[in-house]
């Protein structure tokens, strides 16, 4: 009887060391991606050394018991939720610069004068919509940035037309300095 519990016991704690090993790996094989689309070639390499280090460790030991089926069940599982705790860990990281398009219909005097107020670089221009002119404005911000940012436009324009578009780099213009340190052309000295 003691047997049996032992093997369950090893079974229960090799499923859930498995499990949390491909959460983590997974988590870090997420993050190394963006790293790297995100040019941070230095923090890149160490992130993957890890993540693979972590799935050796997982996948030894679904080798070693190559026939039980907790083991599959932890590996997908960890798989599934490493997914989730990445995508989640990245969006609260929020590396990377967005293009925010407005499309203004009326006066958006408030509004422009509220972005300038909070740091923000904005171009303006009048353009033609459908049902006449508008104001487009443009502004080049951190993602961390984008809820405070959405805060005020909607506080002051509710009713602005908004698109937002993941920028892979700047060069050129005067940037606050909410967005310099995020820029990988700034740093190589463009």
């Amino acid at each position: 009887m003691s047997a049996m519990c032992n093997e369950i016991f090893s079974i229960i704690i090799i499923s859930f060391l498995i499990f949390f090993a491909r959460i983590v790996d997974v988590s870090l094989q997420t993050l190394r991606i963006i790293f790297t689309s995100k040019d941070k070639i230095k923090i890149a390499p160490i992130v993957g050394f890890f993540e693979v280090f972590i799935w050796l460790l997982a996948i030894g030991q679904l080798f070693q018991n190559i026939t039980n089926i907790f083991y599959y069940l932890a590996y997908a599982s960890g798989f599934a939720t490493g997914n989730y705790v990445g995508i989640y860990i990245e969006r609260k990281i929020s590396l990377g610069l967005l293009n925010i398009q407005l499309i203004l219909k009326k006066d958006p005097t408030q509004l422009l004068n509220s972005l300038k107020t909070a740091g923000y670089g904005l171009t303006t221009f009048t353009a033609e919509g459908k049902s006449g002119k508008v104001k487009m404005v443009i502004l080049i911000i951190k993602r961390k940035n984008l809820n405070e940012l959405l805060r005020i436009i909607e506080k002051d324009y509710p009713n602005a037309f908004i698109s937002i578009e993941q920028v892979q780099s700047v060069r050129g213009g005067l940037f606050s300095s909410r967005i310099k340190s995020h820029s990988p052309l700034f740093r190589k000295g463009w």
